[in-house]
């Protein structure tokens, strides 16, 4: 269950299409002080980074952030992602038309954060189309001569 405010922002911003960086803001200092409390809040904005179409990049980041310290530190077992959190978190990620950018974000941090981690979410974050090639870059070409 989410609370009130939560809810509220949700309904504004699908109302408006758009996530910006004031929304990010507001949700950080005004609704999320402590983090992310419970599964659902971290499944509704998930959820939302699907939904809204236009999103700024401090919300990706942002909601990267939370789902990771909320699984690995402080979710119980703390910095240990078992079979149950990876199921949910698998389950989470991928609902929709499969995991966005930022969704194959969360599950590539949380591997690399986590202690230990069930092989359900290492094979998701390793699956074949989840891995984003690195990015071209010229200066790195090195030209036979």
């Amino acid at each position: 269950m989410i609370g009130h405010e939560l809810r509220e922002f949700v309904d504004r911003v699908m109302d408006c299409r758009a996530i910006d960086d004031e929304d990010v803001k507001f949700l950080q200092r005004d609704i999320l002080v402590d983090g992310a409390l419970t599964r659902d809040e971290i499944d509704v904005l998930v959820a939302l980074d699907r939904a809204v179409p236009e999103r700024c990049e401090a919300f990706g980041d942002y909601l990267v952030a939370l789902v990771v310290d909320f699984a690995v530190w402080q979710n119980r077992p703390t910095g240990l992602i078992d079979r149950d959190k990876a199921h949910w978190l698998v389950t989470t990620l991928s609902a929709g038309e499969g995991p966005t950018a930022t969704a194959r974000r969360i599950a590539f941090e949380i591997v690399r954060e986590a202690e230990r981690c069930d092989e359900a979410l290492i094979g998701f974050a390793l699956s074949k189309g989840m891995a984003t090639p690195p990015r071209f870059c010229p200066e790195r070409v090195l030209l036979a001569s």
